[in-house]
């Protein structure tokens, strides 16, 4: 059986912009989600992650988890796992029992996680953030799995809707 696989693109203009999607996806998480974030040196990968975290109910600071690896915080519904994996090999990723909160009760970001792809859950919601000028970004996504690859046609409907709007 073949994995649906979704893409949709979201400009982002400033980073209520980016505030705005991060908002719109965490409506859509649920228990063992998984975001895989990529992108340019400083394009806003923590900054998604922070507005991501605010809108599940995480209360207080979200900051970057790139020298203790994995962050965990109490969201209002489901724990919010947040990861850097930027400095750590493969085979240290291997060995930190990520599998425990890929598939766990919480939300999981990983930032840079295409250095770990292999070690990913085939089913995940991929964010490639780039820097085009200014404070713009264009957010590329790839929905791998069904559910992912349908937050990708509802964000592609959004566009439609803003676009025809």
């Amino acid at each position: 059986m073949q994995t649906a696989i979704g893409e949709a693109q979201w400009r982002a203009i400033s980073t209520q912009d980016t505030e705005e999607l991060a908002t719109l996806i965490a409506s859509w998480a649920k228990p063992g989600t998984l975001l895989a974030l990529d992108g340019d040196l400083g394009a806003g990968k923590t900054a998604f992650s922070q507005f991501f975290a605010k809108a599940i109910g995480v209360q207080g600071i979200v900051n970057s988890p790139t020298f203790t690896i994995i962050k965990e915080y109490e969201g209002a519904e489901m724990p919010f796992y947040h990861m850097d994996v930027y400095r750590v090999s493969l085979e240290e990723a291997d060995e930190l029992g990520l599998d425990e909160y890929f598939y766990g009760s919480g939300v999981t970001i990983v930032e840079w996680a295409s250095l770990i792809e292999e070690l990913l859950p085939e089913e995940r919601l991929e964010l490639y953030l780039e820097h085009t000028g200014g404070e713009e970004r264009l957010i590329r996504l790839k929905g791998i799995g069904e559910t992912y690859a349908g937050w990708c046609q509802s964000l592609n409907d959004r566009e439609v809707g803003k676009q025809n709007g």
